[in-house]
């Protein structure tokens, strides 16, 4: 019994110094957070244990491979000074948040007098940008049958915006196999670019389209637009231009008869311009009523 009671006090004399001699260990209550653009956020970093009574505490900020401090000898430093503070004992609170505040931010805590003298977090902080209202490339006005794209754009939304489109108030599936409305459709829909593509526009695809940016918590109102589909009859056009190259080719007919009848003649002969022909001899000769219609020719001199 003796030697079972000392094992169990040595057991918890154990314990008791291993608790004693932890190092600084940090932890946060959320690595991942966001927050909405001109909103305040928190860096949780918590010190769950230590035996420093004053440990030095550092806050870094990392973007695109460069390291900048942000909490150096207790001051706030850098593009958060004034817009930042450290709630005891390491949280760093940012107030005012802008798009460039999108970045991984380190806390350090270094304890001289433990055994292990310094731990770090890392914390991914991501500030959601309001998308603006999208610039859209719409044509005016489709031929049937030919294809369509249809664009909306917009680039201050941070992340990236995803993009929806609407036709009568219905959402279009990106898949249009997934929707039995939209099965025998055929068209590309990407919703990271925006972009919509109709490879074969019929005449019931003319209505309105809307874009809208989703999966944020601010959401962009509704862009309406309207697509006109141009119902063109090439069947019409075709027989419209022979008529027209027949017109054509009467008229050129015509005016060559015109010319070979003489009626385009530069010249015309008039009474005026008749000249009576002279007497060869100045003999006058009678025609015999029974002459008939023998008429000379030339006269004879024997």
């Amino acid at each position: 019994m003796a030697i079972t009671r000392l094992a169990g006090f040595l057991v918890l004399l154990s314990t008791h110094c291993y608790i004693t001699t932890l190092a600084v260990i940090l932890k946060s209550a959320n690595k991942s957070p966001w927050a909405n653009e001109f909103e305040s956020i928190e860096l949780s970093c918590l010190i769950e244990s230590i035996t420093t009574s004053n440990p030095r505490i550092e806050w870094k900020k990392i973007k695109n491979g460069e390291l900048s401090y942000v909490y150096f000898e207790k001051k706030i430093s850098g593009d958060l000074e004034n817009r930042a503070k450290i709630r005891e004992p390491a949280t760093l609170v940012i107030f005012n948040t802008t798009r460039s505040d999108t970045a991984q931010y380190r806390c350090e805590v270094t304890a001289p007098y433990d055994p292990k003298s310094f731990d770090e977090i890392l914390i991914d902080l991501v500030v959601r940008v309001k998308p603006v209202v999208p610039r859209c490339s719409v044509p005016k006005s489709v031929p049937v049958g030919k294809a369509a794209e249809l664009r909306c754009v917009e680039d201050e939304g941070f992340p990236r915006s995803k993009y929806q489109w609407f036709r009568n108030k219905e959402e279009i599936p990106e898949d249009p196999k997934s929707s039995p409305k939209f099965f025998n459709s055929t068209y590309t829909l990407n919703i990271n670019s925006g972009t919509l593509v109709r490879s074969a526009v019929r005449k019931r695809n003319a209505g309105y389209r809307k874009a809208r940016n989703g999966g944020r918590p601010c959401i962009l109102s509704p862009v309406m637009m309207r697509v006109w589909v141009n119902d063109i009859n090439v069947a019409g056009i075709i027989l419209g231009v022979l008529v027209v190259v027949v017109v054509l080719l009467c008229i050129t007919v015509g005016i060559c008869c015109a010319y070979k009848r003489g009626y385009f003649a530069s010249q015309k002969q008039t009474g005026n311009n008749y000249k009576a022909p002279a007497k060869g001899d100045g003999v006058d000769y009678d025609r015999p009523e029974d002459e008939g219609d023998f008429r000379h020719k030339s006269s004879f001199v024997i």
